[in-house]
């Protein structure tokens, strides 16, 4: 039994922690706002504070929105690194900037402590069902050490590389998404709106080149108007956001990415930003005064 931190339960979070502790491990808990009851009932220890995590487990999972709420996890006052000793493990699974991943994994190396960036895709329901897809940066030596954990919330596990490259590829499986939705949005509206059931040709398109995990999930979503957050549009804003401000900083040109974030733009002016990112089609529909699901 192994002593385990997490911060963040929310969404993604819960789930994933849930998961580490079906796994047999002693678990301590944090988050900003509460820890969901099921987790305490389930034998987690809420903490009061990150550094009171930092102080009481072996590794430390991180799963918070964004490149500052990383920060503040890690850097504030009552943060992880005040509470931090030699050989201690930081995993952050949040999805953030890749450069500012790199200057976080330094400052911890610098405390003798060992740092993981590990972003994750599957959303919800991957979380639940412990099948996420798991993108590391680190040493090899620190991956194999956590290997373990990962396999209790997610399936598909890479190393990638170094620190900041479980980012990299976490954006770069964003602009992919992000253009899959787009894609099946504008198949979609453009099929229901010459006269066909979006319903069928989703189901014979299923069959052929066109089949994707997007046009399974998010086709249906679209079709049925069920757009509760798996990931909600705000959230992927933020990471096209982060692959945008990497191709200035590249110097490369991301023309499909920067039109998939201007729908999501037009989403979020129109009070849509917490929905899920599959009623990216809204925006779609708006501008072509048409819904999928009409007949």
């Amino acid at each position: 039994m192994a002593k385990l931190g997490f911060i963040g339960p929310g969404i993604m979070g819960a789930p994933m922690a849930a998961n580490l502790l079906r796994g047999g491990h002693q678990l301590f808990v944090h988050g900003r706002s509460s820890v969901p009851a099921s987790l305490i009932e389930s034998g987690a220890t809420q903490c009061a504070s990150a550094r009171e995590v930092a102080q009481q487990a072996e590794f430390i999972f991180i799963m918070v929105p964004d490149t500052p709420d990383v920060e503040r996890v890690l850097f504030a006052e009552n943060g992880v690194a005040s509470g931090l000793g030699k050989g201690q493990v930081v995993i952050d699974m949040s999805s953030i900037s890749p450069m500012a991943t790199k200057e976080f994994a330094a400052k911890v190396n610098a405390l003798g402590s060992r740092y993981l960036d590990a972003p994750v895709s599957g959303g919800e329901v991957g979380a639940k069902a412990g099948t996420l897809t798991i993108m590391v940066g680190g040493p090899a030596d620190t991956f194999e050490a956590v290997k373990p954990f990962f396999e209790l919330m997610g399936k598909n596990i890479t190393l990638v590389g170094e620190n900041g490259d479980g980012q990299t590829t976490k954006v770069a499986n964003q602009i992919i998404v992000a253009l899959n939705i787009q894609a099946v949005a504008e198949a979609l509206l453009f099929a229901s709106k010459a006269g066909a059931d979006p319903a069928k040709v989703r189901q014979a398109l299923m069959g052929g080149f066109a089949a994707s995990r997007i046009l399974e999930v998010h086709g249906e979503r679209m079709i049925k108007r069920t757009f509760d957050p798996g990931f909600r549009i705000e959230l992927h804003q933020k990471d096209l956001n982060l692959a945008l401000q990497g191709a200035r900083a590249l110097g490369v040109a991301l023309p499909h990415t920067a039109s998939a974030q201007e729908l999501m733009n037009t989403c979020a002016a129109n009070g849509k930003s917490k929905l899920d990112h599959s009623a990216l089609c809204q925006a779609v529909e708006l501008m072509s005064n048409h819904q999928i699901a009409d007949k």
